[in-house]
């Protein structure tokens, strides 16, 4: 059934049809635990790894993705969070004990895995000769969900994300907002356990931006649903994400809650602070010739005086330690050099401006 808020927004709630009556919870799903089994990770990967050609794009990747969390992938473009992602979905083939879906191994069941899971990739993937209800009603189709639930799981996946008064336009008339909510609509309409977004936000406006996380975080309130996203946009990360796993050069190199994470870095900062502090200061022989410090020349009228230079506390710049650190001090501190060097190539950003360019 399909419920409005306050706000006008709708939440997917469980495939009866809107008008029929009080929704009786369905039998669990293929797959599923019963009632009192221990609740699998949604995603576990050990030591995964894909390689275009001789380039790592994944490079022994150990990760596990609690049940009912949203966790976020965070890294620049090249850093290998699409293809990782690819290989979850099974659109890339990875071999046996890789990965696995809610227990279910992605190499050996890939129609099980695939009908857990809701998939929102970088690339356009609405029709924008379709109108909104239209290309929900295409994906329901490829999810094969039932006839007699369709035109319901279509209805509820528009309200769900808002799109119920513009579900008769043609997708090509949508904002860019608008698009990555149909998009979201048509990953729904199969009611995943596993919602995974592909740069979600990419190439959207704040206001819009904000807009799509709403939305996914209702349906997540709604359903339990776990979500597992990609993003480099680091407030995102920070404001809606659980755990963190940080991404660089086809490798982990941190994980944790955002909190953790930037304690982790004020424990290192203050460690080598201390460890500066005791260091023994440079030694001077005491039998050190003296020597003249050279007499700075005369300042002649023509010439300009130096500025003055304070020793005041007050007028020393803040050193990095002294401030709270950031999701992007953590990043920069974990990743290294080569940050900046290494930051995707021109098929990253070729797909970029494709995906940012979504209307028309």
């Amino acid at each position: 059934m399909t419920t409005d808020d306050e706000r006008g927004r709708g939440r997917l709630t469980g495939p009866a049809a809107p008008d029929g009556p009080p929704h009786t919870p369905a039998a669990p799903a293929p797959g599923a635990p019963g009632p009192h089994a221990p609740l699998p990770d949604a995603v576990t990967c050990h030591a995964l790894r894909y390689a275009f050609g001789e380039t790592k794009a994944v490079d022994g990747v150990d990760l596990s993705v609690r049940t009912g969390e949203v966790f976020g992938l965070l890294g620049p473009n090249g850093a290998g969070k699409t293809t990782a992602i690819r290989c979850i979905t099974t659109l890339l083939p990875v071999p046996a004990g890789m990965v696995r879906v809610f227990g279910h191994d992605a190499a050996k069941e890939r129609m099980a895995v695939r009908r857990l899971l809701g998939y929102v990739p970088q690339q356009l993937s609405a029709d924008a000769g379709l109108t909104g209800r239209e290309n929900v009603t295409l994906f329901a189709r490829v999810f094969d969900v039932s006839r007699r639930e369709r035109a319901a799981r279509v209805t509820q996946a528009l309200a769900a994300v808002g799109l119920t008064e513009a579900a008769g336009r043609l997708a090509k008339t949508y904002s860019g907002g608008m698009i990555r909510r149909l998009e979201l609509a048509q990953a729904l309409v199969s009611a995943p356990r596993l919602l995974m977004l592909d740069e979600p936000t990419i190439g959207l406006d704040p206001i819009a931006r904000t807009s799509v996380w709403e939305h996914i975080n209702a349906v997540r309130a709604a359903t339990g649903m776990t979500v597992l996203v990609t993003t480099h946009y680091m407030d995102e990360a920070d404001q809606y994400c659980d755990r963190l796993a940080l991404m660089h050069q086809g490798r982990i190199r941190a994980l944790g809650t955002p909190d953790e994470l930037r304690s982790a870095l004020r424990a290192r900062r203050r460690a080598a602070r201390t460890s500066a502090a005791r260091q023994p200061a440079p030694h001077t022989p005491a039998d050190a010739p003296d020597t003249a410090t050279p007499a700075a020349p005369a300042a002649s009228p023509s010439t300009p005086a130096a500025p003055a230079t304070s020793s005041s506390p007050s007028s020393a710049p803040s050193r990095p330690s002294d401030t709270a650190p950031t999701l992007e001090d953590v990043f920069r501190d974990v990743a290294g050099s080569g940050l900046d060097e290494q930051s995707g190539d021109f098929r990253d950003v070729r797909s970029t401006r494709r995906t940012a360019n979504r209307v028309g």
